[in-house]
């Protein structure tokens, strides 16, 4: 989701130790995951509008910030649209090819469309080298944001998500083996109450997606699910997991963690701490890890945002 502010983690020094508690950092749209025994999140924000930084952990309890992993300005083909500003927003990662490949959103979409480009790089902390041209470009309705890329643990193909706010319709891809292109296009259904930021997991032999919902600015915005048989759908409803509390607003843009020594699932997410009322909400949106269950009847429980965040 976008983000129209310069995050104050710019005045941190690389590799500050963070101490474990809800919020873990400031920054919004964290994509999360298990890398060579640590925790990885590369999220929205972190420096200066064009960067995007990472954070690890070994323990959930110290936090060490890496970068900037990559900056907008080392893409040259971002500015190619003549847009006075250029936002970076909402990055994935994902391991192919004995490399890391970095997906991320170029934004906003006015005056031109947003797009979303891909870069490469031999570690979750960068750098990446920008692969020299858009993989996906928004207009005619579609907003090309939110990149989530997805391997199919049973056909071993590699799918690629995006798309939500302006017109809220998401589309899914399959990508070549080279990770930087386009094998097809695959013709599926927006998800009920889908507005952007796609996760998809698999429990029990069951296709989740997860996709947040609402005004990001507001108490609205929160995260739905929904099921299937395919990594593409249909999708049947589910229900909403996470929503706002008394001084918790506007939980969203979230992804998962399977924690395989424990069986422990978790979401990582951003939110509004310590706000009142229903919005719009000023400031900065924060980073925050709870637990999430899946109930006996393969369906999921709603979240309890937590202060303590998740202590293993």
């Amino acid at each position: 989701m976008r983000c129209y502010f310069t995050l104050l983690f710019s005045l941190i020094p690389a590799f500050t130790p963070l101490i474990a508690a809800n919020p873990i950092f400031r920054g919004a749209d964290p994509h999360a995951g298990v890398i060579d025994g640590k925790i990885w999140i590369h999220p929205t924000g972190g420096g200066r509008s064009t960067e995007f930084f990472a954070w690890s952990s070994k323990d959930f309890k110290k936090w060490e910030k890496h970068g900037p992993v990559f900056d907008l300005n080392d893409a040259p083909w971002v500015k190619d649209d003549g847009a006075p500003r250029h936002g970076a927003w909402a990055p994935c990662l994902i391991r192919a090819n004995n490399k890391y490949y970095f997906y991320y959103s170029v934004g906003p979409q006015n005056p031109t469309p947003s797009r979303i480009g891909v870069a490469a790089g031999d570690s979750p902390a960068g750098p990446f080298i920008d692969s020299g041209k858009p993989l996906l470009s928004g207009g005619n309705g579609f907003e090309a944001i939110d990149p989530y890329v997805f391997k199919d643990p049973k056909s071993g193909k590699h799918y690629f998500y995006a798309g939500g706010s302006a017109g809220a319709k998401l589309r899914v891809f399959e990508l070549n083996a080279d990770m930087v292109s386009f094998a097809r296009e695959i013709e599926v259904e927006t998800p009920r109450h889908f507005t952007e930021g796609v996760f998809v997991h698999v429990f029990k032999g069951k296709y989740y997606i997860t996709y947040s919902h609402g005004r990001y600015r507001d108490h609205t915005y929160s995260v739905h699910y929904g099921t299937s048989s395919s990594p593409t759908g249909p999708w049947t409803y589910g229900g909403a997991i996470l929503t706002s509390d008394t001084h918790h607003k506007g939980p969203g843009h979230h992804s998962l963690i399977h924690l395989s020594g424990t069986g422990q699932w978790l979401v990582v997410y951003h939110r509004w701490n310590r706000r009142s009322g229903d919005g719009p909400y000023d400031g900065e949106r924060e980073t925050c890890i709870d637990r999430l269950e899946h109930a006996a009847d393969g369906s999921i429980n709603p979240v309890v945002m937590t202060d303590r965040g998740y202590q293993p």
